[in-house]
């Protein structure tokens, strides 16, 4: 059973070209040139969504969350409240909205368990469908 508000996903994703690894699962992703999803790779990118499964193949479909409650690997130590928006590799990174002009906000870190460390699960919620600048 789920609780709260669905999540807003993103119809007939394909994967891009680097997409293809298990480790992709729960990153934030953008869409290509070419209309694929991709791993976002730059903290100034803006992402499209959070990708749910594992991808084996260029040209898989995938599942994107754009707006909603979503797992999401945390790229160093997050809390509770915390601004996030992409790493450089994907992951949530925190944004601090006097400093990262060239980044965008795109969501809120809402539960932690323990510590945090790079690639570990945190619960964010998102909005993808409308980001901003962190300034």
């Amino acid at each position: 059973m789920f609780q709260g508000s669905m999540p807003v996903k993103l119809s007939g994703c394909i994967a891009g070209t680097g997409l293809t690894a298990a480790a992709v699962q729960y990153k934030f992703v953008k869409i290509s040139a070419d209309n694929a999803v991709v791993l976002c790779a730059a903290a100034t990118d803006i992402p499209i969504g959070v990708i749910q499964s594992p991808v084996y193949a260029t040209g898989d479909p995938v599942d994107v969350t754009v707006v909603g409650e979503t797992l999401i690997q945390a790229d160093a130590s997050l809390t509770a409240g915390n601004l996030i928006g992409t790493s450089a590799d994907g992951q949530a990174d925190a944004k601090t909205v006097a400093t990262d002009s060239t980044e965008y906000v795109v969501g809120a870190v809402v539960k932690v368990n323990g510590a945090t460390s790079a690639a570990q699960l945190i619960t964010a919620v998102i909005n993808c469908a409308n980001p901003h600048r962190a300034s």
